[in-house]
């Protein structure tokens, strides 16, 4: 073989084995200036014979609700327990000043239309994760005092726009020069081990600082599942992407998942164009 032909074939390989990660290998994500994810006994998601997908849900935690990471000491009473909490399936005056409040202080709620839906309930998860209460989605008296208080989360980035995702609270951020504009819950890799094809990988969501260098307007299928319109920020194929479940704990194979009207919504603003730095932390 003649040595071009060996250089070819070796750049193939090497963008193959940037391909995967949650999406589905068919084409490779331009490395970022981010770190590489440490080593595991078991091959990552990442490696060239890991699965190259995000998305079969994983099961829920035993509690189904736990506290935040960062909030050891969080109540362990749920706001639902109040007779006068707004939920899920509840309208009027009341759930569309809820919805407002929660606009106003940066919680993507969609629509303030004064049913209290998913993306109200997501939005409500978000503000008791910032809060340090436990995200029950439930609006009891714990939580009407956190926004009334105005509970915001806090920022690492002080210049530029960027996505930051928070591990610790499950919460994706999008921020500007330091201010947080707007917050969503998130479900992100659950860092335990699971089975594909016979092999064993590990499902993390890589701290660092990336970039977002592809995308796909969307859905992208792959061995796993689906992704809603993802935005890829890592070489292993990790991205924030759309999906039909989020819960407020870790859930997914490595992904950062947001709603399929959440994810939208980033598209339609041009929220995340490619270039936008994503910390994860």
């Amino acid at each position: 073989m003649k040595s071009r032909d060996l250089s070819a074939s070796v750049v193939c390989a090497a963008l193959l084995m940037l391909a995967a990660g949650c999406g589905d290998g068919q084409e490779p994500t331009p490395t970022p200036s981010g770190p590489s994810r440490a080593v595991t006994s078991t091959p990552p998601p990442g490696s060239p014979s890991a699965p190259t997908t995000d998305e079969t849900p994983t099961p829920a935690p035993t509690t189904p609700f736990p506290p935040p990471p960062s909030s050891p000491s969080s109540p362990g009473t749920p706001d639902g327990d109040a007779q006068d909490a707004l939920r899920r399936g509840d309208t009027g005056a009341a759930v569309r000043a809820l919805q407002e409040r929660l606009d106003q202080l940066g919680y993507w709620v969609g629509k303030s239309d004064g049913t209290f839906g998913l993306l109200t309930e997501q939005a409500v998860y978000a503000l008791q994760k910032a809060a340090g209460l436990r995200p029950d989605g439930v609006v009891g008296a714990k939580t009407r005092a956190a926004l009334d208080d105005g509970k915001r989360p806090d920022p690492r980035s002080t210049d530029g726009h960027l996505a930051e995702v928070d591990l610790d609270r499950q919460l994706l951020m999008i921020v500007d020069d330091g201010e947080v504009r707007r917050i969503f819950n998130t479900s992100t890799g659950t860092f335990e081990r699971y089975t594909h094809q016979g092999k064993t990988y590990l499902a993390d969501t890589p701290r660092g600082r990336w970039t977002i260098d592809w995308q796909v307007d969307g859905w992208r299928d792959g061995p796993l599942g689906r992704l809603y319109r993802p935005k890829y920020f890592q070489e292993q194929g990790i991205a924030i992407h759309g999906y039909t479940s989020v819960p407020p704990y870790p859930a997914s194979h490595g992904c950062v998942r947001v709603t399929l009207p959440a994810m939208d919504w980033l598209w339609t603003q041009d929220v995340l164009p490619k270039k936008t730095r994503v910390w994860v932390y």
